[in-house]
């Protein structure tokens, strides 16, 4: 795959099928507003899960997660507070921020990862 969008959307639907089997419903993938981007955000039993992917084919460029940096991860909350707002979810709605780390094939979920 050439193109890095392509690459994305392939891994992220990886992941959500991923994620679909170990129970998660999804409810939107590649959500986007003024704020920012969230690659997947789904339902884990009583929890909205905002998911970020994050792909890599080897380690040269360090583990998958570690690309999730402070500043990636303040992005996530601010998107994630607009959609809260947006759809209608209050302020007790129990949210997680989860990663779907993947190397190569092997993906690994951090759940509570910040």
């Amino acid at each position: 795959m050439d193109n890095k969008r392509e690459t994305g959307s392939y891994y992220e639907e990886k992941a959500a099928a991923f994620l679909q089997k170990k129970g998660y419903e999804i409810l939107e993938k590649n959500y986007r507003n003024r704020s920012g981007e969230i690659d997947l955000i789904a339902r884990d039993g009583g929890y909205l899960v905002f998911v970020e992917v994050k792909y890599r084919s080897d380690l040269r460029n360090g583990w998958p997660e570690e690309a999730v940096d402070a500043r990636k991860q303040m992005k996530i909350r601010q998107t994630a507070r607009y959609y809260l707002y947006s759809h209608g979810y209050t302020e007790e709605t129990p949210c997680r921020f989860d990663v779907a780390a993947i190397l190569g094939e092997e993906i690994r979920l951090i759940k509570n990862a910040f």
